[in-house]
């Protein structure tokens, strides 16, 4: 397999509230170049199809080409996205807070070459959720106007914030480079920039992000291996837990109004209702786990701390709670609902696709099961905060380890020596 693309990240969330009001209009020349760059890639797609198919490696001039229009898309749904904030050029001939670097041209296999519209399907379904927009010939249907839901939901609440702060929220801010980088990986799969398939693993854009600091957080022990007989009958297996999981939630709505009451007026949950309400969050954290396959063994009934591979830290004792803020706290909590919502139909789409990955290599995909994990913890992050649990608000980035050199780019074990034909023991004098 062939380098892969990544995402770099220099962005010092400041935004102009000025430009950040005018941005669909200080876009429109950018937008109109690169419908006619996208027109112009679909004309030359098949040529290069079928020279890549030909010499089993891009030519190197239509390869440049492609690399930039891929740059350049990444750097215009970056600008429009409220993602990065300084106007980008027309060429590839500046740097920019939000860069993507393509491998140079190299050898690909045929076989995938050939098939690459039909191998690309599956990425080309998660990028519709995240960044459709820069997949390469999709989008020239619409004359590159297409942008993925993730995307929009980003410029949408990130509008509102940087003309209030303005600055970009750090967790929209990661969520949309991440949904850029998937984005540009599909489109240089999809353009034979490179043979390597698109990643979903959030820990790929550079510099990487620390996991978000927050009291609700994951502690993941998970080996990636799955049981196809278990992963074939996964929902089937789940039903009991749903049941009990929904008789335990209609609990916890009366239970969350009471620790609401409790909580304006004391200012503080009460240390019952507080237990409660945690143990309900990770049950349903370690349930969803089970049923997404983020997590492999069937889970307790209780949910209780330390008895899942993925496992969720919560407050064990309930702390101090601005009254004021506890009392709008369902309104509050609109913004990371909206988000809450998309990330829910990324993670349905991840267990699908994963269903049939696990069926046919007994393994969790590492990108799916970090990408479903980050979904999970923002939903748990994002209950807890609703419930009361902690009044931390919730945190869109999607990384889910610490900083360091990203898992795919450290060096594969080398292969044993050949050890050659075996030869008699010559005899000795």
């Amino acid at each position: 397999m062939g380098p892969t693309v990544h995402v770099t990240v220099t962005d010092d969330l400041h935004r102009s509230r000025l430009t950040v009001l005018l941005r669909p209009i200080l876009a429109l020349p950018h937008l109109v170049w690169f419908a006619f760059w996208s027109l112009a890639v679909l004309l030359l797609f098949m040529p290069m199809w079928l020279v890549t198919l030909v010499l089993g490696r891009p030519q190197p001039q239509l390869h440049r080409f492609f690399a930039v229009y891929v740059r350049y898309a990444t750097r215009i749904l970056a600008y429009v996205c409220l993602v990065a904030n300084p106007w980008p050029g027309f060429f590839d001939d500046q740097d920019y807070p939000l860069d993507v670097s393509v491998p140079p041209p190299g050898r690909q296999s045929r076989w995938t070459i050939a098939f690459r519209p039909v191998l690309v399907l599956p990425a080309l379904a998660l990028s519709f959720l995240l960044a459709w927009g820069n997949v390469g010939v999709v989008n020239v249907a619409t004359l590159g106007y297409v942008v993925g839901l993730t995307l929009l939901v980003i410029a949408l609440l990130g509008w509102f914030a940087c003309v209030a702060l303005g600055r970009m929220p750090l967790g929209l801010r990661n969520l949309g480079a991440y949904a850029l980088g998937y984005g540009a990986q599909t489109s240089a799969y999809l353009l034979f920039l490179t043979e390597r398939y698109p990643n979903s693993d959030p820990d790929l854009v550079e510099p990487r992000q620390s996991p978000p600091d927050h009291p609700v957080t994951l502690v993941p022990a998970d080996d990636l291996r799955r049981s196809r007989l278990t992963v074939f009958f996964r929902l089937l297996l789940a039903l009991p837990h749903l049941v009990w999981l929904t008789l335990w939630a209609t609990v916890g709505v009366v239970a969350a109004v009471l620790n609401w009451l409790v909580t304006i007026v004391r200012g503080r949950p009460a240390a019952p209702l507080h237990r409660f309400l945690a143990a309900l969050v990770r049950y349903s954290f370690h349930v969803l786990a089970f049923l997404t396959l983020v997590g492999n063994p069937f889970p307790g009934f209780t949910g209780k701390a330390g008895t899942y591979p993925i496992d969720l830290e919560v407050p064990g004792q309930p702390q101090r709670q601005h009254r004021l803020v506890t009392l709008f706290r369902p309104f509050l909590a609109i913004p990371a609902l909206i988000v809450g919502d998309l990330l829910s139909g990324l993670l349905q789409l991840v267990a699908f696709l994963a269903w049939f990955a696990a069926l046919v290599t007994g393994r969790m995909p590492r990108g799916f099961q970090h990408l479903g994990a980050a979904a999970l913890r923002y939903h748990a992050q994002l209950w807890s905060y609703l419930l009361l649990v902690t009044d931390r608000y919730p945190h869109a980035t999607p990384t889910m380890t610490a900083p360091g050199p990203p898992a795919e780019l450290e060096p594969e074990p080398e292969p044993e020596p050949w050890p050659g034909p075996e030869r008699e023991p010559e005899p000795t004098v």
